[in-house]
């Protein structure tokens, strides 16, 4: 992890003075002709509600040659869209979002995108954290795919109605330092369990994925290889064991049923939470303030989400790159968290005043950016793979027949496995 030796401010006019399109001020790099001259029309894809507008307004003013327009749409149909117009050699857009499952199987098609190294990344790579900025590395270095914008650093929510109700301690650090361990969570959980008859979690998936996440190998090595008996195996058994003993629920995520429990205190904790899901209990739950709080996860904190901004073959690709350097610069990243909740991938905000400061009534007055950002810090890179959202789906599917039908855990891995091997072979 780079060491960040200097403050915020100091580090804020540096980029100011060097970075490529950086730095505080929006005007773009003169040399590409950004700041004045040709008029510049560049298109840009998003999906999810990322609030870029307004810094478009404040970059366009500074540049008033330049015309940025945003599309915002689904993420699975933004992908599937730019995929298709890379492949078709035509509409593709200057700027596209790519989320962090997506991003191998587009660093497959590099050709059709820009190496942003060509355009002036390794001068910004120091910006952001070392692990965000390898997941859109091609393996020997020499292609940059993306610019990262936000992260998801997993922590673990948790109800301060059930724990207290337990007896477990319900400020951040008490109940880290009690739950240090999956060992010391089991036993909470029996406690919880013994003591309110409420399960430590709602959700399988999500103690599942707060384990496997925390791993530095989880469904392939880099050789695309299926490595999961040896990596995520345990995260399975030890998910399907706390299921079978009543100790877990069985909601599977993004169902009405799993939104409508965050709001009855029906489940004491939520393992493996990212920032966003601030934004996810909230609107679920909007009248359980003073009841949820957060706080570190046992044993490191893993990663969900997070994307970069990337450049298919754009006629003005050092104006986009200009562009894209100063969105994701630290000083508009804050002003994204500050706005719309997206959570830094340039470590210098962390130290900025304002962000350490920021605190959640809603999650008990928590230290929620404090917290957040110490875990962003523990991360090892992960490398996913072209076919992990399909593998992904099958574990899944094995671990809802558990939870919900009461299914054999051992016999639903194998099943679970012959499916992914099936279709790896059709491929």
């Amino acid at each position: 992890m780079k060491r960040w030796l200097v403050g915020f401010a100091a580090l804020l006019l540096t980029l100011a003075l060097v970075a490529c399109g950086g730095g505080d001020g929006a005007e773009g790099n003169k040399d590409s002709g950004t700041g004045e001259g040709e008029q510049i029309n560049l298109d840009f894809w998003v999906f999810g509600s990322t609030g870029y507008d307004k810094l478009i307004e404040e970059y366009q003013e500074a540049n008033p040659n330049v015309t940025i327009t945003l599309n915002e749409g689904e993420m699975e149909d933004m992908h599937n869209n730019l995929f298709t117009s890379i492949s078709a050699g035509s509409g593709a857009p200057d700027i596209a979002m790519v989320e962090v499952s997506q991003i191998a199987k587009f660093m497959q098609a590099k050709d059709r995108f820009q190496n942003l190294n060509d355009y002036g990344a390794e001068e910004v790579a120091d910006n952001f954290l070392d692990w965000k900025w390898q997941q859109a590395q091609s393996v020997d270095g020499s292609f940059q795919l993306g610019l990262p914008t936000d992260i998801g650093p997993t922590t673990m929510f948790y109800r301060t109605d059930v724990i207290e109700a337990a007896g477990l301690p319900t400020d951040p650090e008490g109940l880290a330092a009690e739950i240090d361990s999956w060992d010391a969570y089991y036993e909470a959980a029996k406690k919880i369990k013994d003591t309110t008859g409420k399960p430590i979690a709602d959700s399988p998936e999500l103690v599942f994925n707060a384990i496997r996440d925390q791993q530095p190998q989880q469904y392939f090595n880099e050789d695309n290889e299926l490595i999961i008996e040896d990596t995520v195996k345990g995260a399975y058994d030890f998910t399907t064991k706390m299921v079978k003993e009543g100790l877990v629920g069985q909601n599977p995520l993004w169902t009405p049923e799993w939104g409508s429990a965050m709001g009855d205190g029906s489940y004491a904790t939520m393992p493996g939470a990212p920032a966003w899901m601030i934004g996810v209990v909230k609107g679920n739950a909007p009248d359980a303030g003073g009841n949820w709080s957060l706080t570190t996860i046992p044993e490191g904190a893993g990663n969900w989400g997070g994307s970069f901004l990337t450049i298919p073959e754009s006629d003005y690709p050092q104006e986009a790159f200009d562009f894209i350097s100063w969105l994701t610069a630290p000083e508009q990243q804050l002003k994204s968290f500050n706005d719309m909740g997206l959570f830094p991938s340039a470590p210098a905000v962390f130290e900025a005043e304002e962000f350490l400061n920021t605190t959640d009534e809603y999650f008990s007055g928590a230290p929620t950016a404090k917290i957040f950002a110490e875990a962003a810090q523990t991360v090892t890179p992960v490398y996913m793979g072209i076919n992990y959202a399909m593998v992904n789906n099958e574990l899944v599917t094995a671990l809802t027949n558990v939870a919900v039908e009461g299914a054999d855990p051992q016999a639903e891995w194998d099943a679970a496995v012959e499916r992914i091997e099936q279709q790896l072979e059709r491929q």
